[in-house]
């Protein structure tokens, strides 16, 4: 199998509205969670980082981020491929996840929840990854938080410490 660079984004859903009266998986995202999904939408187009995949969990909240974030992105973002099991998952399962992606894919971006999308972050985070990334990764994860890693191989063998976190970046 041959290997190609392929660039991984890990994000957090956008800030949700608070889950009293309602069922977890069926919360919206506020006003302020819609701004900043699309501003990171808007990064990644500016940045060259259009995703040729979306893996997204089903939950209400992480589908309308992608959506505000791919509207940013045009008529070219992916469909998001809505996966129930990243609802609830830990970090191995959002891996595991990952690990399915077809090599046809080069540039895919996740769409999860907290601790998972962190636990996985660290978990991937290579020696060569940049420092400061990663220290600000580790200590605060905030809604709509987007992780940039690039790697060397095939999604079915990303295990652990094998990306490079090139940024993290915030949208507060």
């Amino acid at each position: 199998m041959t290997m190609a660079l392929k660039t991984l984004l890990i994000m957090r859903h956008g800030k949700a509205e608070a889950p009293w009266g309602q069922e977890d998986r069926m919360r919206q995202l506020t006003e302020f969670g819609r701004e900043q999904a699309r501003r990171a939408g808007e990064y990644v187009q500016a940045e060259g980082l259009m995703p040729d995949a979306a893996l997204v969990s089903d939950a209400v909240r992480t589908r309308a981020t992608y959506a505000m974030f791919s509207s940013a992105l045009g008529e070219d973002a992916p469909s998001a491929y809505l996966d129930p099991s990243l609802y609830l998952t830990n970090a191995a399962g959002l891996i595991a996840a990952i690990n399915h992606v077809p090599e046809t894919v080069s540039r895919l971006i996740v769409v999860g929840h907290m601790p998972s999308v962190q636990d996985a972050a660290m978990r991937l985070a290579s020696i060569d990854s940049d420092e400061r990334a990663v220290m600000d990764m580790a200590d605060h994860y905030p809604p709509a938080s987007l992780c940039v890693f690039r790697f060397d191989g095939v999604w079915a063998e990303l295990d652990g410490r094998d990306a490079t976190l090139e940024q993290f970046v915030t949208f507060r």
